[in-house]
């Protein structure tokens, strides 16, 4: 595991961007593993800008989405097809067909979960996976448990993700209660891993998942037994770690 400093969220924004643009000039039929939320947006525009320049080049390359909530169409903003077209996919080459995100209107839970770990393997797994970290160290939809969960599956997401989303809803009613995710075997089968995050809010989170005991209670913490992790973040998400001598 290799753990990178920045000064503040535009340079973790960077640094993050610089590994994945590396990934894709390597192979550029690279599968990428991609994430929403807040923590990638920096990295997404910085990708997005490079693209602009002629720097990189997106056409071969594949995606993956970690989840979807349950219950919204494509076309609702809140959802995260909607986030990632806004975001990232709408404004580079990526093919389309070559995009990947869970059905959150599909009602069998089980035939999208299959679908989707499907998908997966037949483009032979995931060379880099992009990863931010809940407040209660989730990754994904993955939330603390009593075991971690293998394959994509349908989550209940807890109260603690329900109100940390809510901001994007206009009411807490509003907020989907589950959501369809891949699984920590999915994410683990990754060829690398990288893990963003930002903000003093992430500092318990990121010491419990990169220090702490591997727990399903820490969902993060399995990141501990990866081959090939990068950890990207800031000075405020690190303050913890670096406050007891670990970095």
């Amino acid at each position: 595991m290799r753990i990178y400093q920045a000064k503040d969220y535009n340079e973790m924004s960077r640094k993050a961007a610089n590994i994945i643009s590396a990934q894709v000039i390597m192979k550029p039929d690279a599968v990428l593993g991609l994430a929403t939320g807040s923590s990638p947006l920096g990295t997404y525009r910085q990708l997005i800008d490079w693209y602009r320049k002629g720097d990189l080049d997106f056409s071969e390359v594949h995606t993956v989405n970690l989840d979807e909530y349950k219950g919204l169409s494509p076309s609702n903003p809140q959802s995260y097809y909607y986030f990632m077209q806004e975001n990232l996919l709408g404004h580079i080459n990526v093919k389309p067909e070559n995009t990947n995100i869970p059905n959150g209107l599909e009602t069998d839970e089980a035939l999208e979960c299959s679908r989707y770990n499907d998908i997966i393997k037949k483009l032979g797994g995931i060379d880099i996976q992009l990863l931010g970290i809940g407040n209660n160290a989730h990754i994904g939809f993955n939330e603390p448990g009593d075991a971690f969960e293998k394959g994509t599956h349908c989550v209940r997401l807890t109260e603690n993700t329900i109100q940390a989303n809510s901001r994007f809803f206009s009411s807490m009613d509003e907020v989907p209660r589950y959501a369809y995710s891949m699984g920590i075997q999915n994410i683990m089968e990754a060829r690398c891993i990288l893990l963003i995050a930002s903000g003093a809010a992430k500092a318990q989170a990121l010491y419990n998942a990169l220090f702490g005991p591997i727990t399903p209670a820490v969902p993060a913490s399995i990141l501990q037994l990866h081959p090939n992790v990068f950890v990207v973040a800031d000075t405020d998400a690190l303050s913890l770690i670096k406050e007891k001598g670990l970095l």
